[in-house]
């Protein structure tokens, strides 16, 4: 089971934070989603709209950081993504981390040559 978590903002809006295994075949082994929605299940319906059909969110156990709100608030979409950590939670601040990118980059299918 993926771990995850949420936050509720103080404006009533939440934050959704997801470790999954990378939908892309040549992409990262694992992905943290980060998703600003009106609520949890707007949350997990808009990840399954972009084709990730099976995402649950079961219980709090990883909720996302000060600093993982901070950035899919700034996100014009409110969806974004980065190769989880090791540890499979929350980083820690001493690693050396990437930066996050938009979900279209993440299900971007590789264009064929021929």
């Amino acid at each position: 089971m993926a771990a995850g978590g949420f936050c509720k903002l103080p404006n009533g809006m939440v934050v959704v934070a997801l470790n999954l295994p990378s939908p892309a075949a040549d992409g990262p082994g694992a992905v943290r989603v980060l998703v600003h929605s009106v609520n949890r299940a707007r949350a997990l319906t808009r990840l399954r709209n972009l084709g990730l059909r099976s995402v649950y969110l079961r219980g709090n156990a990883a909720p996302p950081t000060p600093d993982e709100i901070t950035a899919v608030l700034h996100h014009p979409d409110g969806l974004i993504w980065r190769t989880a950590p090791d540890n499979g939670v929350a980083s820690s601040p001493d690693l050396v981390q990437e930066l996050w990118r938009p979900i279209r980059a993440l299900l971007r299918r590789p264009t064929a040559t021929t």
